[in-house]
């Protein structure tokens, strides 16, 4: 489908916050703030590790004394003693260690409930496919590697103050053997530090693209399946598979660099001791000081250092990565935005359109025929757009690639000035699609799923009342009722979906077919409250004529061209439109059997058989089991709300 279309009028004006090019520059200053806050624990954490310091003294100089205060001058008594006095030590040290994990659990836990209800509440009120991410994997991570880093940080320092303390003690010129190369090793493990958070950060973007191509796909299989897009759809996913597998391999090659500096520091001093054996025996070390600091190294400093580059190496970027990612798309939703019943600010001049579409093309494989071919749309906002057209015209695939679901093959597309894909384009709009989500919780949570702060019981009841759910909300016992939504009919299910959007902040709304399953009395009165939002933007999927001739434009998609304007003015220049509207005049003798908006489907079936022909928009269906036929009514389910039989 090709066309050019630039809708003036009225523009609409750009929500603040939005940029989040700031949100992870305060994150020291906060992390600060988390741990100050929580000073007793850190007094407690320091208190138990100062155990380990003391076990780790006695790792080495008691058999250092044992062999030579001992064991070596033929004082078996005396030797055992200082083994005893180690064993004990070994089993205090043990002790604290065990309280140690009890003081960091009321570190980490604070922190990931934090990040928790950060990470739902964006994806709650943004729709953004990234937070199943954030959520199932990004939250986890911060836990377990700020858990990881703080043990593993805490243990090297204490262990190494407790080490190289006792090497003092002993000898000190097995300080000069030890320390140098512990200290380039601890170097270049910090040295590879920032680039591996880099390639940590890479990995969790191409992770999370994969999420949302995953969650845009999953749920369309039959779809893809019935259109032939196999191979498109398999290819883009594929991308996302290969992208997130070379940051995977390149996230892996730096641990090569680990492996040396833990080479270096931890395991060449065991080196150095046996070769310079000889000169420290020269310089009064004696033959248990040597054995100690054997120990000190094999059994304090080498388990600490591997520890530190596997646990740090891990914990450490992750945890800097996952914090400032979270940080930055907190800061992503927008604030301030005006709900149903609050003032919204006047458009202005020169700021963005509700969205603009510039020469998009898109096709449902390489070999299929564009759906969307060379499109430019401009839509003001406030504006209130109808789209039509036949079967397969590319009606839903506009919708999807306005709102972020479908990627265009070419052009740009943008919403409220944000390009599409993104998170700031993605809080700017709300798409209902035909099959409405309502799950098992009250009817106001279901409602106030897409607000991020608490909404007054009076605003859920006049949205409610604008919309038309009010009957059905009374029918269930009111606001704190308990949903089930297998016991919703269709149209009752699509009734919550359209209050739930209306009391959204997002300023363009995309119904997609979202009133089929309701009478056109009840779709009148759904269409007006969106129409009527303050500063808002509609476009609907038309399955009825009364709604084109309701919104201000209609757009006509036939798959080969488009036309644009009012009602009247298409009447008299498109004969497509006058196809569709057919014969149809409203009337109250014409209510109830007015024609679904859809002809020519591609195998040549007439989808608008007659005015008693059930249909969805898409499809020739019958609302009922199989080999029933629903007796003659304007797309109904049965009663004022669209029940099922």
């Amino acid at each position: 489908m090709t066309g050019r279309i630039r809708a003036h009028g009225r523009r609409g004006h750009e929500t603040p916050g939005q940029d989040g090019t700031h949100a992870d520059a305060g994150l020291p200053a906060r992390g600060l703030r988390f741990l100050l806050a929580r000073r007793r624990v850190l007094l407690r954490l320091v208190a138990w590790s100062v155990l380990e310091t003391g076990q780790t003294f006695l790792i080495g100089y008691g058999p250092a004394r044992a062999l030579d205060e001992g064991f070596l001058r033929g004082r078996a008594d005396v030797g055992l003693i200082w083994l005893a006095v180690t064993g004990l030590g070994v089993l205090v040290g043990a002790w604290g260690t065990a309280r140690v994990y009890a003081a960091v659990a009321a570190l980490v836990e604070p922190l990931r409930d934090r990040l928790v209800e950060r990470v739902v509440s964006r994806g709650v009120r943004t729709g953004d496919a990234g937070s199943l991410s954030g959520l199932t994997q990004q939250v986890e991570i911060a836990r377990d590697t700020f858990a990881g880093l703080v043990m593993v940080s805490r243990s090297f320092v204490f262990t190494a103050a407790g080490a190289l303390a006792g090497l003092f003690a002993l000898a000190p010129p097995l300080l000069l053997v030890v320390g140098p190369p512990l200290a380039a090793g601890v170097a270049l493990f910090a040295a590879t530090l920032r680039p591996l958070a880099r390639r940590q950060e890479t990995f969790l973007v191409a992770d999370e693209a994969l999420a949302g191509e995953l969650g845009a796909v999953c749920p369309g299989l039959r779809d893809i399946t019935a259109t032939g897009a196999e191979a498109h759809i398999a290819a883009g996913t594929g991308e996302r598979v290969e992208a997130e597998l070379r940051a995977a391999r390149a996230l892996a090659h730096w641990g090569v660099l680990r492996v040396a500096s833990l080479a270096i520091g931890g395991q060449l001093p065991i080196v150095l001791l046996l070769a310079a054996a000889p000169w420290l025996l020269a310089r009064g070390v004696t033959t248990g000081a040597l054995v100690g600091a054997l120990a000190y190294v094999t059994q304090s400093l080498l388990p600490a250092l591997r520890n530190l580059v596997h646990g740090l190496g891990t914990s450490g970027s992750r945890l800097t990565v996952v914090l400032r990612r979270l940080a930055r798309a907190d800061t992503g939703m927008p604030t301030g935005q005006p709900g149903p019943g609050l003032p919204a600010p006047e458009p202005t001049e020169g700021t963005p359109p509700a969205f603009s579409l510039t020469s998009a093309t898109f096709a449902y494989g390489p070999a299929s025929t564009p759906v969307v071919q060379d499109l430019d749309l401009t839509l003001p906002a406030g504006s209130h757009l109808a789209v039509v057209g036949p079967s397969g015209a590319g009606k839903s695939t506009l919708t999807a690639l306005v709102a972020g679901l479908l990627a265009p093959d070419q052009g740009t597309i943008t919403v409220g000035g944000h390009t599409v894909p993104g998170p700031e384009a993605a809080a700017a709009r709300v798409l209902i699609p035909q099959e409405a989500y309502v799950f098992d919780a009250t009817l106001a949570e279901n409602l106030a799923y897409l607000r991020p702060d608490a909404v007054p019981e009076e605003e859920l009841l006049a949205a409610a009342e604008a919309v038309g759910l009010a009957p059905l909300a009374e029918r269930l016992g009111g606001l704190g009722a308990r949903v089930d939504p297998a016991a919703l009919s269709a149209g009752e299910r699509q009734l919550v979906a359209l209050t739930r959007a209306y009391l959204s902040y997002a300023p363009l709304a995309l119904l997609d077919e979202a009133t089929c399953h309701l009478d056109p009395e009840t779709e009148e009165r759904a269409e007006r409250a969106f129409a009527a939002r303050p500063g808002g933007t509609l476009v609907v999927v038309a399955h009825r004529i009364s709604s084109a001739r309701r919104a201000g434009r209609v757009l006509v998609m036939d798959g080969r061209s488009t036309a644009y304007g009012g009602h009247e003015e298409l009447l008299r220049t498109s004969a497509l439109y006058r196809d569709l509207v057919g014969s149809w005049a409203p009337g109250p003798s014409r209510r109830r059997s007015e024609p679904a908006l859809s002809l020519r489907d591609a195998d040549g079936v007439d989808a608008v058989a007659g005015p008693g022909l059930a249909g969805d928009g898409r499809h020739v269906v019958a609302h009922g089991p199989v080999g029933q036929m629903q007796a003659p009514g304007d797309l109904r389910d049965g009663g004022s709300l669209g029940r099922e039989g």
